[in-house]
């Protein structure tokens, strides 16, 4: 049985800003980790969780979090669902 991977392309980029979609199967994370630059996620269905500098928020379609730069954070999927990323670069 092949694992499906989580899934992620990227929108837009320029100089100062990226934006890229991702799709997460029931169950998938994302290990915790950095957020390079200032950053925001809107979600665009389903549901996960997401641990933001330690503190756990459950994201829903609507749902908006904003991470300055060099938070930590990680996320897992609930049910499946998606998301965009918005990096603000310097």
């Amino acid at each position: 049985m092949l694992k499906k991977r989580i899934v992620s392309k990227t929108i837009f980029d320029s100089q100062k800003m990226k934006i890229v979609l991702f799709s997460f199967e029931e169950g998938q994370s994302l290990s915790e980790h950095q957020a390079p630059f200032n950053a925001q996620i809107v979600v665009l269905e389903g549901e996960g969780m997401f641990k933001l500098g330690g503190e756990d928020f459950k994201g829903e379609k609507g749902s908006l979090f904003v991470m300055p730069e060099g938070l930590l954070h990680s996320i897992k999927a609930i049910k499946r669902f998606s998301f965009l990323l918005t990096l603000v670069k310097p």
